[in-house]
């Protein structure tokens, strides 16, 4: 027997690309060993673009966008999960090439998922989302590198965006000494709430700067890319240590080769999509410690998914701050 579902489609032919509140027939779903009832997904800027079409995300039609899911095992196949098992998804193309989350029920590969970790809700799960998976991978990179708040300051780049604010947050429980770079600067108390100790305007960076610049930072979280991310190099203490996980400026990298070979410093990629399992089990169970429920809540706000594709239009004009999270039941 095959039950209506509502789920988020976007359709495109030669002459229409379009995004609805659709009804689907659970038989519709993709041919994968998981079947979930989807508790909560988010809006992402991603999920954006893909359903406002303003950028070319989407790989294959129709889709079901939605790159971040929480939900409920009702069928599986696999050994590793059964009926019931709350489990995340963040990734892997879901969204893109593959059906995601913003629908009342996924259809997912195994290796894709993960347990939901004990100490926090399916809820704030997708109130941490990607944007604060991506952050978490960032610090703990970091920390793997030697980094420690002893080491010195740490910068945060894009401090607005989502990967910012929590890195800020996260750097800050875990007692590191945090600079905000932002491009809104009547923003800077809200960032100081977060855990910044000091806030730098964006534009101390974002063009272009000397090979090697004074010594400033232990370390760095960026998310912009281009001329940013190669004045950060060159401002690097000796054997600093920057991760690079977006390209909010540009996707060039126009530096030197200077800060590397003077200074030792390193450069790590902090890819979130195709990430091993052990390293996403890691990365949530870290931050189950260390993000607060009021934090999340003071975030985040809830939508139904009857209200996604408004919100969509309303995040490509940067008239939303915070997370997105989007109740799939309601």
């Amino acid at each position: 027997m095959s039950n209506p579902i509502k789920a988020i489609v976007i359709n495109k032919d030669d002459n229409n690309y379009s995004a609805s509140l659709s009804s689907i027939n659970s038989s519709d779903l993709p041919n994968e060993n998981v079947t979930i009832d989807v508790l909560y997904s988010t809006l992402n800027y991603k999920d954006g673009l893909a359903i406002t079409g303003k950028g070319p995300v989407v790989r294959s039609f129709p889709m079901v966008p939605g790159i971040d899911l929480v939900g409920t095992v009702s069928h599986s196949t696999s050994d590793e999960f059964k009926s019931g098992d709350k489990v995340i998804l963040n990734g892997f193309g879901v969204g893109e090439k593959h059906w995601g989350g913003l629908a009342q029920k996924a259809a997912l590969n195994s290796d894709w998922l993960i347990p939901l970790p004990a100490g926090i809700s399916p809820k704030q799960a997708m109130q941490i989302g990607t944007a604060g998976y991506t952050a978490m991978l960032s610090v703990i990179a970091l920390e793997k590198q030697g980094i420690t708040p002893d080491s010195g300051e740490v910068l945060v780049t894009g401090a607005n965006g989502g990967v910012g604010s929590f890195a800020i947050y996260l750097l800050n429980k875990l007692g590191y000494n945090v600079t905000a770079a932002t491009g809104r600067m009547e923003q800077s108390d809200y960032l100081k709430e977060l855990g910044a100790t000091n806030v730098i305007n964006r534009d101390e960076l974002s063009t272009p700067g000397k090979p090697l610049q004074k010594e400033r930072f232990a370390a760095a979280i960026d998310s912009v890319g281009s001329h940013t991310l190669a004045n950060i190099c060159a401002s690097l203490k000796y054997g600093g240590v920057v991760t690079a996980c977006g390209l909010a400026q540009g996707m060039d990298l126009p530096g030197s080769v200077a800060p590397f070979i003077l200074r030792g410093i390193r450069l790590i990629g902090i890819d979130s999509v195709m990430r091993p399992k052990t390293d996403r089990i890691e990365a949530w169970d870290r931050l189950a410690s260390l993000v607060a429920a009021d934090y999340l809540d003071k975030i985040s706000t809830e939508i139904t998914l009857e209200q996604v594709i408004d919100n969509a239009e309303q995040l490509m004009k940067g008239k939303i701050r915070g997370r997105v999270v989007v109740n799939c039941q309601s």
